[in-house]
């Protein structure tokens, strides 16, 4: 049933102009325009990314063991950045988290959702637990830019009034991310009626701009080529809120309390721009290593001038006194943009 709605719901997109391929929105028609558009306001689909729903009795206390952030601390209201990392303390995946009604809501890349869920799903054993892959039961949108939030009011009655909070409502469930985004997650029969009132002052958008905004906000999204690549620290999830050092035990717990208290970490992710076309998993080189990368992409877009724009993970030394170049040791260089937010000293 909820696949025959979810259909639906992308023949309205495609009604209103959107051009979609393997289940993501591409543009509306321009995307060059669409790039353009970053300095408004704008609401993309985000059909692309899967949702992973969990309820039952034990479900904070079984999440509570699996996740890197404290699952017990996330009231109806709220929402956060989370990860899930293998036995090594590599990411497997990260999310942004959230509930509604009665399941904890795991938003991730939806290249690797199924195998996430299965992995997660081994682990309930006799617990009061249920798993499902949620990601045809609800529409969800992002709003970002000046006038997200009076767009998202009109459209849904209220906001959160602080970031990383939750709102739920009759037509479904708003995330405030930050002061100018905010994720939506839609009754399907109410989602047409929200993106008719958000259109009246939000651009349609595809999927690679909002890739772009969230990059830029220094958001990494864990992609199949990452997975297993990086420890949450190195894609600056401590910093962003998405792991808890209070909370008890989970998969790869010691190494990653041991990256955070024991020596300086070596790498970092890193804001860039190059002149070229870049994608997750791509190698970066630098001088001082010659013949061994010293980074990799974890996340890229096309930017609004041209070229892409990416997060990297890099070795935090050669990334502040070597160029850094994408795919080979005189492939093109990246230019280092500030993050929005500082990292550690």
């Amino acid at each position: 049933m909820e696949r025959i709605v979810i259909d639906s719901w992308k023949n309205f997109l495609q009604s209103q102009g959107a051009a979609i391929e393997d289940g993501a929105v591409l543009h509306y028609g321009d995307a060059a325009a669409e790039r353009s558009a970053t300095g408004g306001t704008i609401v993309a689909d985000l059909s692309q990314l899967g949702v992973i729903a969990f309820r039952g009795d034990d479900t904070a206390a079984f999440l509570q063991g699996q996740l890197t952030n404290d699952v017990r601390a996330l009231h109806p209201d709220g929402a956060q950045w989370n990860g899930y990392c293998s036995p090594k303390g590599r990411l497997l995946g990260n999310f942004l988290m959230w509930r509604q009604g009665k399941d904890y809501c795991l938003q991730l890349s939806g290249d690797i959702a199924a195998g996430v869920l299965k992995r997660l799903s081994m682990f309930i054993m006799r617990a009061k637990v249920q798993a499902r892959d949620a990601s045809d039961e609800t529409v969800r949108l992002v709003v970002a830019g000046q006038q997200a939030q009076a767009a998202v009011a009109a459209a849904m009655g209220a906001v959160p009034e602080a970031a990383m909070h939750s709102r739920a409502g009759s037509a479904g469930q708003v995330i405030r991310l930050g002061d100018d985004k905010f994720v939506l997650s839609l009754a399907p029969e109410r989602a047409a009626a929200v993106w008719q009132i958000l259109r009246e002052s939000a651009t349609p958008v595809g999927a690679p701009v909002w890739d772009w905004l969230r990059l830029n906000a220094g958001i990494p999204m864990i992609v199949a080529a990452t997975q297993e690549q990086f420890v949450p620290q190195m894609v600056n999830l401590e910093v962003i809120g998405g792991v808890s050092f209070q909370k008890g035990c989970y998969p790869g717990q010691e190494i990653v309390a041991r990256s955070q208290y024991l020596g300086k970490l070596k790498r970092r992710m890193f804001l860039a721009h190059v002149d070229a076309e870049a994608a997750p998993g791509d190698s970066l080189y630098s001088a001082d290593l010659a013949g061994q990368a010293t980074g990799t992409v974890v996340n890229a877009a096309p930017a609004p001038a041209g070229g892409f724009d990416v997060l990297a993970v890099a070795q935090v030394e050669s990334a502040n006194t070597q160029t850094l170049h994408l795919k080979a040791a005189d492939g093109a260089a990246l230019t280092l943009k500030p993050l929005p937010y500082a990292l550690p000293a």
